[in-house]
């Protein structure tokens, strides 16, 4: 619901700022007033084109603020667009042109696009005029009004269609993948056999590496390890001369006391010498290789990392892709059995959305014809008795068919007698095109709007009972809804709960259009003004008086 409206420098308008409440407000004026500016500046904030035309003349721009009572559809949209509105907070549009034609907008001081603004605008307030071709004249909206109007079960036939479109995307994709594994069949079992016999494992060549390192490195020290052994215990080594030394010492050294210390020493390096030799055999037992195992070791590991290059996967790899070849092998040799199994999964799914949607044009079929006979009950007493309104639900060829369903649905009329039944926009006058959106209304209860509806001169061209019956409508409807009218009927002006006045000044220099609230006697008096014209007679007040208390 739209609670404020603050406009500043917006064509004539300086400076505005109203407010407004639930049901009827009717907005009246003379003509020339500048009513229109006041829809275009609402227009304005709802994303409406931001032309530097709409800036006062000598202001640098123009200004316009609208605030809301948002209803739970606008918290969800601005979500998807990254902007949040807590609960209970107010919704606050702000648009600003400027002179030179640029534009921006906010909502809730958050810098939003022109296009947001639409899509708020289409959930927020519908505008009915003589020139607008949105809101009801839309056929495009007209099946999502008459669901609502049935209380169709939309939502069964949504989960079903997505169901059904579900089970044909892998349908299709089992197809896909079947047919691109029956092109590589030859290399997907070549290959498969080649993973099997050669059986890699986990971490295999990681084993085999270092124990080829190992093996290598024992390789290089074997002659130095021989060499060394040699020097220590060989017939002409080291261990040989001072076991020599020793035995020579062991007859001498009596005949002085440091003979006996030589041979002390030299028993300690036989004894060092004996624990070096004895780490040489530990050495050499662990060292020790078969160059057969090293080969068979290369050859396995040269085979593994050629293998991997091939497939272009890490050694590692190998026995995870041989897995998935064989998994692929084994899908496609079953295959005709799985797409038997798919293609009976389609079948169900597309049955089950069928039915769905047959119930729901069901309730579309019996819904349309309570709509019509709704409408026209409302027809006559708007001065279009002649004219004849039908609902169209008919179906939808199958590749038209969605989410919401298999059938196509539009609102018809034909004016007169025996012409033809075509789109509303296509045959209705201005005048009868906002009767006809009235009756609509009225009829729907206003299943689908938006929380504020404006009608834009509904009553032009008509007076007496006409006009009489457009403003019972109107207070009828606005018992649903906030229902904002600009009129130049007294009769629609008298069913107002609220009645503003637009009215343009000039101080000879400078014109400016104003709008204020009328309290219980202005508002007698605008409404005499609009019966009687320029000279407001005391028999036009009385009349003012008996719409005000019919009213």
């Amino acid at each position: 619901m739209l609670t404020a409206l603050s406009i500043r420098d917006v064509v004539l308008i300086e400076a505005l700022e109203l407010e407004f409440g639930a049901g009827l407000g009717v907005l009246t004026g003379e003509t020339g007033a500048g009513k229109s500016i006041l829809l275009d500046a609402l227009g304005l904030a709802l994303g409406r084109r931001g032309e530097s035309g709409l800036v006062r003349s000598g202001a640098t721009q123009a200004v316009v603020t609208a605030s809301f009572d948002a209803p739970p559809a606008v918290a969800a949209l601005l979500a998807d667009n990254g902007l949040e509105l807590e609960s209970g907070e107010p919704l606050i549009i702000r648009r600003i042109v400027k002179a030179d034609g640029g534009s921006r907008a906010f909502v809730n001081d958050q810098p939003a696009s022109a296009a947001l603004l639409r899509e708020l605008g289409a959930l927020l307030v519908e505008i009915h005029g003589q020139h607008d071709d949105r809101g009801l004249l839309a056929a495009a909206g007209h099946r999502a009004l008459l669901d609502a109007y049935a209380r169709g079960n939309t939502r069964a036939v949504a989960e079903a269609h997505a169901a059904w479109r579900a089970a044909e995307r892998a349908l299709d994709e089992a197809r896909d993948g079947i047919a691109a594994a029956q092109r590589d069949r030859e290399w997907l079992e070549h290959s498969v056999a080649e993973l099997v016999s050669l059986a890699p494992e986990p971490g295999e060549e990681e084993t085999l590496a270092e124990r080829r390192r190992a093996m290598q490195r024992a390789e290089k020290v074997a002659d130095d390890l021989g060499a060394v052994t040699d020097h220590l215990d060989g017939g002409d080594g080291a261990l040989t001369h001072l076991r020599q030394a020793a035995r020579v010492l062991e007859r001498i050294a009596e005949d002085h006391p440091a003979l006996g210390d030589a041979l002390a020493a030299v028993d300690r390096a036989l004894i060092e010498g004996g624990a070096a030799e004895e780490r040489l055999r530990e050495a050499a037992a662990a060292l020790l290789y078969d160059p057969r195992q090293l080969e068979d070791d290369e050859a396995r590991l040269f085979e593994l990392r050629a293998m991997a290059r091939k497939h272009r996967v890490q050694p590692d790899e190998l026995a995870a892709l041989a897995g998935d070849l064989a998994a692929q092998l084994e899908r496609l040799n079953a295959g005709e059995e799985g797409l038997s199994g798919l293609e009976r999964a389609v079948a169900t799914a597309r049955t089950r959305y069928e039915a769905a949607a047959a119930e729901l044009t069901a309730m579309r079929t019996a819904a349309a014809t309570r709509l019509d006979a709704a409408v026209a009950d409302e027809l006559a007493p708007l001065k279009l008795d002649a004219a004849r309104f039908r609902t169209v639900v008919a179906p939808l060829a199958e590749a038209d068919w969605s989410a919401a369903g298999r059938d196509r649905v539009e609102f018809e009329i034909a004016t007169n007698p025996g012409a033809p039944f075509a789109a509303l926009a296509k045959i209705a006058s201005g005048g009868e095109l906002s009767r006809f959106i009235l009756a609509l209304k009225v009829a729907l209860a206003q299943e689908g709007g938006a929380t504020t509806m404006i009608f834009d001169e509904i009553d032009r061209g008509v007076g007496g009972a006409v006009a009489s019956a457009i403003g019972e409508r109107l207070a009828r409807l606005a018992q649903a809804t906030q229902l904002l009218v600009v009129t130049h009927s007294p009769q629609v002006a008298a069913r107002g709960a609220t009645h503003w006045l637009i009215a343009k000044s000039s101080d000879g220099v400078v014109t400016r259009t104003g709008v204020r609230p009328l309290d219980a006697a202005e508002r007698r008096e605008e409404i005499a003004r609009m019966l009687s014209g320029a000279t407001v007679t005391d028999e036009a007040r009385a009349q003012a008086e008996r719409l005000l208390e019919a009213g």
